[in-house]
């Protein structure tokens, strides 16, 4: 795996928007609100990251990105080179949190909203101490 890519982005500015995508990777859009193209690099630059992501983790081959000068465009469309860092990419998604349903006793719910417990807090610790890990086990899987 590769830490750094670029890949060329093509703004295609339209009445209600900035429409991006990257022809070197099929499936991989964003969008902006019109006149903010400040958003649309954010945007561009998330959604790299994302799919790049998505293909590493499906052991997909990452394509060589196409020449700048070999991008065919069409009226109103902009070539913009979008580059990312995999490895703050992948930490950032391994470290995100997912949310979890679960259910507790009214009575237990109410005692511990009494309390200001933060449920939470609780279940993330309590599921560590059963399976027997500590939260540098996180850093070590967001790192990987």
């Amino acid at each position: 795996m590769k830490n750094d890519y670029a890949f060329i982005a093509i703004f295609e500015y339209a009445e209600d928007g900035i429409n991006i995508s990257f022809p070197d990777l099929e499936g991989c859009f964003s969008c902006a609100e019109i006149n903010d193209t400040e958003s649309a690099l954010k945007n561009a630059k998330e959604s790299l990251g994302l799919h790049l992501f998505a293909m590493e983790q499906d052991k997909e081959k990452i394509p060589n990105p196409t020449p700048i000068n070999e991008i065919k465009l069409k009226k109103n469309q902009i070539p913009v080179l979008i580059d990312v860092f995999m490895p703050s990419v992948r930490a950032t998604v391994k470290s995100s949190y997912v949310k979890k349903t679960l259910s507790l006793p009214a009575w237990l719910a109410a005692l511990a909203d009494e309390k200001a417990v933060n449920c939470s807090k609780v279940f993330q610790n309590a599921l560590m101490d059963f399976l027997g890990v500590n939260e540098s086990v996180n850093a070590t899987v967001a790192a990987s």
